[in-house]
């Protein structure tokens, strides 16, 4: 990209030099950091913000510093361990990641991007995020706040709801050649979009690339929510709790006293165990999926509690 006189040579100079004074000291951003534990930081930081995902990380790395060690343990203690940190299926899909590094990889953290797409939970930008993070691979990382900052800069008015062909080859066009460098930039624009040229309150003044920015436009209002209390979010939110805050099988009658409309408690419990996030299990529910409960305890049991005649599951809510 060459915009307003910014070509490729000067781009990265200024803006590293802004990333060295300005980045925040995050654990997953040290030297010594694996590619295990970068792959667990980027799962955990989707949509989740840095200070609820620091607790959530370290102790994750600390109790299962490898895939080996955590594909060894039971689903439900992965959950468990993800605490309220939103999203719970990241948490599923990392244990199975692990279990998949370890068969098909060796223990190791694959470094092509096409072979980390193979792994459950990981996308396009997780794929990019290890190997240009974790193994100074050149190729492009792509997530809302680079995408920001790049649009900004050209002068998109806004970026479309989905990455395109062309946000890619922007973004290429300003990383160097050299894989480790282009990973700092990415890096570099990420925080840039995280502090500086944020969405709804852009502190412009204080960009260090103000004068090569084209964007002239107003910041972005924050999207309103659907409303979280009363909901079937909200009845997963209370299932769950009660679940990881048990040690072995909750009776129905438990899950009740939480949530005592038993229509939408079935709908949620029905969604969940949809996700393998809980099953049926001794006249009640546990924490994790069916496989861990006949590892366990043999096969799950009948469903306790009521049932709507000829009703149908909702949807399970998306997550991650």
């Amino acid at each position: 990209m060459e915009a307003k006189g910014w070509g490729r040579g000067d781009f990265p100079r200024t803006l590293l030099a802004w990333y060295r004074s300005n980045a925040r000291d995050l654990p997953w951003r040290r030297p010594d950091t694996s590619p295990w534990e970068i792959l667990i930081s980027e799962v955990m930081l989707q949509q989740t913000p840095v200070n609820r995902v620091l607790p959530v990380y370290l102790a994750w790395i600390d109790r299962w510093p490898t895939p080996a060690r955590l594909a060894a343990s039971p689903a439900a203690e992965a959950l468990r361990a993800w605490g309220r940190l939103g999203y719970p299926r990241r948490a599923l899909r990392l244990h199975q990641a692990a279990r998949v590094i370890q068969q098909r990889f060796g223990g190791r953290v694959p470094d092509d991007v096409a072979e980390l797409r193979t792994l459950p939970g990981v996308g396009a930008y997780t794929a990019a995020a290890v190997a240009a993070f974790a193994y100074g691979k050149r190729v492009v990382v792509l997530d809302t706040n680079i995408r920001r900052v790049v649009t900004r800069l050209t002068g998109t008015a806004s970026p479309s709801p989905h990455p395109t062909a062309a946000d890619y080859a922007t973004v290429d066009d300003l990383l160097p050649s050299d894989g480790r460098r282009a990973a700092r930039v990415s890096l570099a624009l990420m925080e840039l979009g995280a502090l500086i040229c944020t969405s709804s309150s852009p502190r412009c003044a204080d960009c260090p690339l103000r004068s090569a920015c084209r964007w002239g436009g107003t910041p972005t209002r924050p999207r309103r929510r659907p409303a979280y209390r009363g909901s079937d979010r909200h009845a997963r939110g209370v299932i769950l709790g009660k679940l990881r805050d048990a040690e072995g099988i909750v009776p129905y009658r438990d899950l009740v006293a939480a949530w005592p409309d038993p229509v939408q408690l079935a709908r949620a419990a029905d969604s969940l165990i949809a996700d393998g996030l809980i099953s049926r299990s001794g006249g009640g529910y546990r924490l994790g999926p069916a496989s861990d409960v006949r590892q366990i305890s043999g096969p799950a049991g009948p469903l306790a509690g009521p049932r709507q005649p000829g009703r149908r599951s909702a949807s399970a809510p998306r997550g991650r």
